[in-house]
């Protein structure tokens, strides 16, 4: 047994015992059996083709000669060609195989060329290298090669048709050339003409636009002038207008202020009548509150004391029949005694406790007569230049109301609340 190999460019063909169909290997390896087996190669490589075709006639009977260039190869990878190529080539050399697929190239491009004219050959040699490469191909690959490019490099003919058609297209150009060169003379020369005209015209307009410039020019001016000196004017008077509103911010910070000290003031005032409220809540109305609790404490404790003795009284007569009653009269007795205590106690504070009353009553009686300033949105006050000013005279107003209730109360009641007052404390 052996082991074969063969490069990218070729193929192996392997036959005999054990290889029936034979094994195709393109580049690759594969062990051999010596005398019962048969190994062939055949190349991959890719060959380059000059295909002549001397003198054909094209359509219109013109004879021409053309040379093309064709690179064509078996198709190792395709396992169908590569069977076809093998039963067509095996054995054989790569020039005869070049040689067989050259003439089957140069055959159907002699057929081409006859069926086109010199023309359409010389013209669109792409055209006609794609239908060679078309028609060939479809031929080879029966055959196992593939046609890789073909280009059409030469075309040339005895006759001087080729030349002629050279000359004809030669005089062309050169007369195109003529007009060409002719027309773009005229139109030098009309451009030229347009170009002094517009250059004479240019010369106008610019003039014209300098004229306009400077009209322009002096009218911006005067406004630019006006509008300076309106600036100017309205920048005096702006400075003016300023100082005034200055003043007029100076006036009213000062007013201000002095509304800030009236403020404070009257929170001053505010705060000497709560301390005069409790002042005199802790020397007239604690006190009296002392003193009558005192003395319902001690008609309680009498009660009791008369109770306890009825009890007892009654306990003791309970034998005779009557104990019941006797404890019910004394109960009785006990509770007017008390009544008295407590009708003696209020005729003798009656004066402090109405006091002790109407001071409980004087917040309430100042948040009344200060209620409908509090619902007033605006208020409007004229000054002679003789006293308090502002929120002061408001408070000012409030407090004479409250430094008149006294008599007021007096009149309606008879009890003076300032001589109420300090008798709770005499007694004490």
């Amino acid at each position: 047994m052996s082991f074969q190999t063969c490069g990218p460019n070729e193929a192996m063909v392997v036959s005999g015992f054990c290889r029936s169909p034979p094994v195709m290997i393109a580049g690759g390896r594969v062990f051999v059996l010596p005398c019962v087996q048969q190994i062939e190669r055949i190349s991959l490589s890719t060959l380059t083709l000059n295909v002549k075709s001397e003198k054909v006639y094209t359509r219109h009977g013109v004879p021409i000669s053309v040379t093309g260039i064709a690179q064509v190869k078996i198709q190792g990878q395709n396992k169908e060609m590569l069977a076809a190529a093998c039963q067509m080539f095996l054995g054989k050399s790569e020039a005869e195989i070049g040689q067989i697929a050259l003439e089957t190239l140069e055959g159907h491009q002699r057929a081409i060329m006859a069926h086109m004219t010199v023309e359409e050959i010389y013209k669109d040699r792409k055209k006609f290298s794609e239908q060679v490469f078309k028609v060939a191909s479809s031929d080879l690959v029966n055959m196992g090669i593939g046609v890789v490019s073909y280009t059409l490099k030469d075309i040339h003919d005895d006759q001087g048709y080729l030349h002629s058609l050279g000359k004809s297209r030669t005089a062309q150009v050169q007369r195109d050339a003529r007009i060409g060169e002719a027309e773009a003379k005229r139109d030098s020369g009309i451009k030229e003409a347009k170009a002094q005209q517009q250059k004479i015209s240019a010369q106008y307009v610019n003039e014209i636009e300098v004229a306009k410039a400077q009209r322009d020019y002096e009218l911006k001016k005067a406004t630019y002038d006006t509008e300076v000196n309106t600036k100017k004017a309205t920048s005096d008077l702006a400075y003016q207008l300023q100082v005034a509103k200055t003043k007029q911010q100076i006036e009213e910070e000062k007013m201000q202020v002095q509304v800030v000290e009236r403020a404070q003031q009257i929170q001053v005032q505010e705060q000497e009548i709560l301390r005069r409220e409790k002042e005199l809540e802790a020397k007239v109305k604690k006190p009296a509150e002392a003193e009558r609790y005192r003395l319902e404490k001690l008609a309680e404790a009498e009660r009791l004391k008369l109770i306890m003795e009825a009890e007892a009284e009654a306990e003791s007569i309970r034998v005779k029949g009557d104990a019941e009653a006797f404890a019910i009269q004394a109960k009785a007795k006990a509770e007017a005694e008390q009544m008295i205590k407590k009708a003696e106690a209020f005729n003798e504070y009656k004066d402090a406790a109405m006091v002790d009353m109407v001071l409980e009553k004087l917040p309430e009686v100042a948040a009344e007569i200060s209620q409908p300033f509090s619902k007033v949105k605006k208020i409007t006050m004229v000054s002679s230049g003789n006293g308090e000013l502002g929120a002061a005279k408001l408070s000012g107003e409030v407090l004479d109301i409250m430094t008149k209730l006294p008599d007021t109360i007096e009149k309606l009641t008879g009890v003076s609340i300032v001589q109420g007052a300090a008798k709770p404390s005499r007694m004490s």
